[in-house]
């Protein structure tokens, strides 16, 4: 799936979802949809948040809020975790599946706002300040940049709407993004929407998740890990949707494994050539499905492409999509990981 460059930039600076204890069920996100409600009407306001060095300060809930596409699902997903899908007015991000059960069908039922997108696959200033939104989700400040046709932070806020861009976009460089992150952008929304005590369960869950898998792979040998998406090119090379920096090797490293391409890039994605990737061995792979309904049959033709791996040889693959990005379900993809190197460990 061959991206154009807005794309392959908002992708690099995004994705992943929910937390094991959030369940992904659609009677769950119900309840949580009235606790929300009700939320709202409580004291606890103003708050304000400094984001990207902007201050923006709430009077109460968001009621209107828009999300932004940027290739990502972290944003939507951070919403239906906490149970605030019914303040969502218009959202453009998906991924067509996801590790928790439900969660793909709920993103979808989600309004779009009948948007006619732009060329960077986004929504336009005017449709936009259309919308009447009170609040603006982008992954990354591109989002709000002028020059690309979006409206900016300056002209939503003429409007009444607050913006916020999710942790580690403010430069457009999500290489230094750990697990962490995710939390962060938890509590964050947990502050706007007056939800934090449900944001902090949703954390310690995931924090328990995580030590409980990583305890289990403590001291063992860290096989060598190729993270990329499937059937994807954003750059010049072969494969150009290898990560190599970000939250997949803070992932990979609570699993028990490393990155084979982690001194590859200084940035996100490396840019690799066939013959670098034939090169290095490659004791799994994880691949991750974006709108792709087969990501397993991209592994195997990789495993066809490299007999030479040790991965082809065992057939160690693992295929995930929201869990190895931003977002509240980075557990997920730890204890798929973990399984998949160290299956003796449980």
């Amino acid at each position: 799936m061959p991206l154009t460059r807005p794309v392959a930039t908002a992708l690099a600076a995004a994705l992943c979802l929910l937390t094991a204890a959030c369940g992904g069920s659609s009677g769950d996100d119900r309840t949580s949809a009235k606790t929300s409600d009700a939320a709202a009407s409580k004291p606890g306001y103003p708050v304000t948040l400094d984001n990207c060095g902007q201050k923006q300060t709430f009077e109460k809930a968001p009621s209107r809020v828009v999300v932004m596409n940027g290739a990502s699902v972290a944003e939507v997903s951070t919403l239906l975790a906490l149970g605030l899908q019914d303040r969502i007015v218009a959202n453009q991000q998906t991924y067509g599946m996801s590790e928790v059960a439900g969660r793909a069908a709920a993103i979808k039922a989600l309004p779009t706002g009948g948007i006619e997108l732009n060329d960077a696959y986004d929504i336009p200033r005017e449709a936009m300040l259309g919308l009447r939104p009170d609040l603006v989700l982008s992954v990354t400040s591109y989002g709000f940049d002028e020059k690309n046709g979006f409206a900016t932070r300056e002209q939503l806020q003429q409007v009444g709407a607050n913006s916020y861009v999710s942790p580690q976009g403010c430069d457009d460089d999500p290489a230094e993004m750990t697990v962490a992150d995710s939390y962060r952008l938890l509590r964050d929304m947990g502050k706007i929407f007056h939800v934090g005590d449900r944001a902090e369960k949703l954390i310690a869950a995931s924090e328990e998740n995580i030590a409980a898998v990583s305890a289990k792979v403590q001291g063992k040998k860290r096989p060598k890990v190729m993270v990329l998406f499937s059937n994807m090119a954003m750059g010049g090379n072969d494969f150009s949707s290898v990560f190599s920096k970000g939250i997949v090797n803070d992932i990979l490293a609570e699993a028990g494994g490393s990155n084979a391409f982690e001194n590859a890039s200084k940035s996100t994605f490396a840019d690799l050539s066939k013959e670098k990737v034939a090169a290095t061995d490659v004791d799994a792979l994880v691949v991750i499905g974006y709108n792709d309904p087969d990501p397993a049959a991209y592994a195997k033709k990789l495993f066809k492409e490299f007999p030479q791996w040790p991965a082809a040889r065992n057939n160690t693959y693992v295929t995930l999509s929201d869990s190895m990005y931003l977002g509240p379900s980075n557990d997920r993809a730890v204890e798929e990981i973990a399984r998949m190197l160290h299956p003796e460990a449980f």
